[in-house]
């Protein structure tokens, strides 16, 4: 997966530093093109004399060349490329790199690459688990990039705990995976719904529900990086997408998602529904504003489209259709009737009862079950990881 690739090799200064000899070499044994890039701290580690006997190419520290006064472009650097690896990366780092302190050649190189681009933290245990160290991670992964945890064992310090660098060899298998998936579901289009419905009751009011749509937008970032064509119907949310291979189609009432979906849905291999789709709608819409009084106010509420049954009755053999089912109680009986009512191939279930899943967090908490009467179970991570599961799921389909 890596011959011919072009990889920018980041290196700061940790003792960790020391692997990066191991890792260039490896890379260059699967065909690789690799270029250093080191802060001025990484030189104490690590010579840039050994990296350049390695990598055959002189290393890069500084934006000029001190004896020539050659330019280093780091904007010609992240249009080289085709991923960027840092490792080690240290605290400091990655606290940059998420801020945009651009105060280095690596950061710059960094802020101007295009390629994927991974990243292998070290440090000390403390520092590793400090809330800002955490916070500055999982900011690095809203940025879309790969983190590649760091492992547990003896550290520098003496201690023992999570903080060590990733041993190069298991580095290698982290890009080679991630490359691998990169073209899975080429040729493929998927449809996915995401978000919320509302449903107006008068010029400034609406019936809706607390969904952030930050679920179904994971769901078509990971499908697009794997080449899949994504058609996203959105409803009312503040998120933004950028991904070239997403056609995004914005809704706000369930009727307009379901008009939507009747019309893509035909021309994809793929359907995955992770709205939250209002179950009803106001029977009549005022078109003024409803007055305050002093009676009750009765809404008459009728029936919405259910989307996920009116795409099961038109879908065909070669179709995959998943669904999802967020439930308060009787779990697994609820979404498995869902799963079978509506001709689902699997569903996707969370509970409210499970701490850190649900509407507006970064995080979710799912088990997937199938037609088969599969049960498959996943640990709290956040929902870039959790589509990711999602989207290996989905493409055992197709093998």
């Amino acid at each position: 997966m890596l011959k011919g690739k072009k990889i920018v090799v980041g290196i700061t200064g940790s003792i960790a530093a020391y692997k990066a000899a191991y890792l260039c070499r490896l890379l260059i044994k699967k065909g690789a093109e690799v270029q250093v890039v080191m802060t001025p701290s990484g030189k104490e580690f690590i010579t840039p004399v050994t990296l350049s006997a390695l990598t055959q190419k002189p290393v890069f520290s500084e934006f000029f060349t001190a004896n020539d006064g050659t330019w280093h472009s780091h904007v010609d650097l992240g249009l080289w490329a085709d991923l960027m690896l840092i490792a080690p990366a240290t605290a400091s780092t990655i606290g940059k790199m998420a801020n945009g302190i651009a105060d280095n050649l690596l950061i710059t190189t960094y802020l101007s690459m295009k390629a994927p681009v991974f990243i292998a933290p070290a440090m000390d245990l403390d520092m590793y688990a400090h809330p800002s160290t955490q916070a500055n991670l999982e900011k690095l992964k809203s940025y879309g990039n790969q983190i590649i945890e760091p492992a547990e064992g003896a550290l520098a310090s003496g201690l023992e705990g999570k903080g060590r660098m990733e041993e190069p060899e298991k580095i290698v298998a982290c890009m080679e995976t991630f490359l691998s998936r990169q073209n899975q579901l080429a040729q493929k289009k998927v449809l996915i719904t995401a978000g919320p419905t509302y449903e107006k009751l008068d010029p400034v009011r609406y019936i809706g529900n607390y969904s952030s749509g930050k679920m179904g937008f994971a769901l078509a970032e990971a499908c697009a990086g794997r080449g899949a064509e994504v058609f996203l119907i959105s409803g009312p949310v503040h998120l933004t997408i950028n991904h070239p291979n997403i056609r995004r189609i914005n809704v706000h009432s369930a009727d307009e998602m379901s008009a939507e979906a009747l019309r893509i849905f035909p021309q994809v291999d793929a359907g995955i529904l992770c709205a939250a789709v209002a179950d009803y709608k106001p029977a009549d819409f005022s078109a003024k504003k409803l007055k305050r009084t002093d009676e009750a106010l009765n809404i008459n509420l009728i029936p919405n489209p259910d989307i996920a049954a009116g795409l099961g009755k038109i879908k065909k053999a070669s179709q995959i259709l998943a669904g999802f089912a967020l439930e308060t109680e009787n779990e697994l009986q609820n979404a498995f009737g869902k799963l079978q009512k509506k001709r689902l191939d699997f569903i996707v279930l969370n509970s409210l009862r499970d701490p850190g899943a649900g509407f507006q967090t970064d995080t979710n908490k799912i088990s997937i079950l199938t037609a088969k009467k599969e049960k498959i179970d996943f640990p709290l991570k956040s929902k870039r990881e959790a589509a990711e599961d999602i989207i290996d799921v989905l493409s055992r389909y197709w093998r």
